[in-house]
C-alpha cells in the first residue's frame, strides 16, 4: 500500500510503501478492548487494603455474655459485626497484572495501526527532528493541521529538540518506537509515525 510522506505543514514530500500485513489488518474491537484492559490492569498499583480481624487493634476479651442480652452472640470485639471491627473479605495488596499471549498483543497492535489508516488519522512524517526547541512553533503547526490529540512515534532514539518542543502541549505524546503500544495509539486521535518507526514496526509485526 502506497502512502504519502508529509512534513509538519501536512505537505506531501514523498511516499512510502506500507506493508499490508501490518497496516491492513481486519479490525476486531473486542481484541483491541481486551489488550487495552490488559495494559491498564498491569498499571494498577494494587496497594488497596483493609484491616481484617487480626489487624485491628483491640482486646481478645468477649464483649458481652453469650445469652440473655438480646443481641447477636459475639466472641471478640474486633469481629466484623462489631463497631470498629475488622473488615470481612476486604481487598488485599496484590498485583492486577495477568498474562496475554504475544500473538494477541501483536494482532492488536496491527489492528490499532490499521484502524488509524481506515480513519485517515495516520500520517508519516518525513523528519521527526527540530533545529531548536520551540513549543510555540509546534503548537501553531498542530493548530493549522487541526491536530488536537496526537501521538508521535519516532525511532529508537528521539530527537531531543523535537521531544522538548512537544512535551508541554496538552494531549500530545512523543514515544520511541519501542514504547509504541495499543492503549496510547487508541487514546489519541491522530497517529504520526516517522519513517524509521514504520520500518521498525513492520519488522516487529509483519
Amino acid at each position: 500500500m502506497k502512502y504519502d510522506v508529509i512534513d509538519l505543514t501536512k505537505k506531501a514530500v514523498g511516499s512510502i510503501e506500507l506493508n499490508d500485513k501490518v497496516f491492513k489488518e481486519e479490525v476486531d474491537k473486542s481484541v483491541l478492548a481486551r489488550t487495552i484492559q490488559w495494559q491498564l490492569d498491569g498499571r494498577r498499583q494494587g496497594t488497596h487494603a483493609t484491616k481484617d480481624v487480626g489487624d485491628v487493634h483491640g482486646t481478645g476479651k468477649k464483649p458481652f455474655k453469650q445469652k440473655g442480652t438480646g443481641r447477636h452472640r459475639q466472641g471478640v470485639k474486633t469481629a466484623p459485626g462489631m463497631y470498629h471491627g475488622g473488615i470481612a473479605f476486604g481487598p488485599v495488596v496484590r498485583s492486577h497484572a495477568y498474562g496475554l499471549t504475544k500473538k494477541i498483543r501483536a494482532l492488536a497492535m496491527r489492528m490499532a495501526l490499521s484502524e488509524k489508516v481506515l480513519e485517515k488519522k495516520l500520517f508519516i512524517l518525513d523528519d521527526m527532528s527540530a533545529k531548536k526547541p520551540s513549543t510555540k512553533a509546534f503548537k501553531k503547526a498542530f493548530d493549522a493541521n487541526k491536530w488536537e490529540s496526537i501521538l508521535f512515534v519516532g525511532g529508537e532514539k528521539l530527537d531531543e529538540n523535537f521531544a522538548l518542543s512537544a512535551r508541554n502541549i496538552v494531549n500530545v505524546d512523543v514515544l520511541p518506537v519501542q514504547g509504541a503500544n495499543v492503549y496510547d495509539i487508541m487514546r489519541r486521535d491522530v497517529l504520526v509515525l516517522s519513517k524509521e518507526a514504520v520500518e521498525k514496526l513492520e519488522g516487529r509485526l509483519a
